[in-house]
């Protein structure tokens, strides 16, 4: 079996505390419990992963990289979004943020971001400084350019640097690879190829392409999407295949279809030779905590099943790129 024909397991986590949900009306009255959830679930799945031996990006947004203020504001970004819809702008915010990790910990996360690099495998990509909407008006290159560089800047300061990119809210623009390419990120996440997860902005997301998303979770509407290497632009992208569904205690009834569907999916791509890439928000763990990780654990051993009968291997983002830049 040729290199490119492995299959493979690939992990990618949008790690936003309040950042990546503060424009949807969630704020630290109405989300505290689903972060302050946050900040024990990833510690809990890092073990998790160590158990499975399964290797994982945090797609981590820059904003949360400090632990003060003071440190914040001096990587702040030169040129900055002038958004048309100001709800998406985080930087008039920043009056809202505490001084430090230790008094705000909805915005800071410095210690967590300490605490993944620790463990083997785990890679901390980026979702850019302020996760960025790169389809909204009111942005455009050379701000997302200046977003990306602050990005990195922040990020280097754990002794990494970023190689993985996920686009915030999925809104995958292909203008802006070839900025990616050139501040040195090797691979992305894009969209699955069906309809109803076409990348767009918030105005053009219809309540049918959400409700068949919501439905696509527990019924077969859109395949595996498991995926081969492709390169776009000279990245490698990395699709997603499955969007991991928090336990919903309204649905409970329907968890063993989810869980099933996801794993149908895991193994007609370990079937097939092809990538298979699930992804979720660690605040999505916040609320029913234990629910939430007994679901990845039930995952994650269906995973080493199919690394038993089928070869699949857990690789992060840029573990798969270098792994496949010759062959996409």
């Amino acid at each position: 079996m040729a290199e490119s024909q492995f299959p493979s397991f690939v992990i990618s986590l949008d790690f936003e505390l309040l950042w990546g949900v503060r424009d949807n009306k969630l704020s630290i009255s109405n989300y505290r419990k689903n972060i302050l959830g946050e900040r024990q679930a990833i510690p809990a799945m890092l073990n998790i992963f160590r158990k499975y031996h399964v290797h994982a990006t945090w797609a981590t947004v820059g904003l949360l990289l400090f632990d003060n203020k003071k440190e914040m504001l001096e990587y702040l970004p030169e040129r900055r979004p002038k958004y048309a819809n100001r709800s998406f702008d985080p930087y008039l915010d920043l009056g809202k943020v505490g001084t430090s990790e230790a008094t705000d910990p909805y915005h800071y996360g410095f210690s967590l971001a300490r605490q993944i690099i620790e463990f083997e495998g785990m890679e901390i990509g980026t979702h850019t400084f302020s996760h960025y909407y790169c389809l909204e008006r009111g942005q455009d290159e050379s701000t997302f350019h200046s977003d990306l560089i602050a990005a990195i800047s922040a990020t280097e300061r754990l002794g990494v640097r970023p190689r993985s990119l996920v686009f915030p809210r999925n809104q995958y623009n292909s203008n802006y690879l070839r900025v990616c390419r050139e501040l040195g990120i090797t691979c992305f996440r894009g969209n699955e190829s069906n309809w109803m997860h076409r990348a767009a902005s918030k105005e053009d997301s219809s309540i049918a392409r959400r409700a068949c998303r919501l439905a696509d979770a527990y019924l077969d509407l859109s395949g595996h999407n498991g995926f081969k290497p492709s390169l776009v632009e000279g990245l490698i992208n990395i699709p997603s295949s499955r969007f991991l569904r928090p336990f919903d205690f309204r649905l409970r009834r329907l968890e063993g279809i989810r869980l099933s569907r996801i794993k149908t999916a895991m193994t007609a791509a370990a079937e097939s030779g092809c990538g298979f890439h699930l992804w979720w928000h660690p605040h999505n763990f916040g609320l029913s905590l234990d629910r939430n990780l007994e679901n990845l654990a039930e995952l994650l051993a269906h995973f080493a099943r199919l690394r038993d009968r089928h070869g699949m291997e857990s690789l992060n983002m840029g573990e798969y790129a270098a792994r496949h830049a010759g062959s996409a």
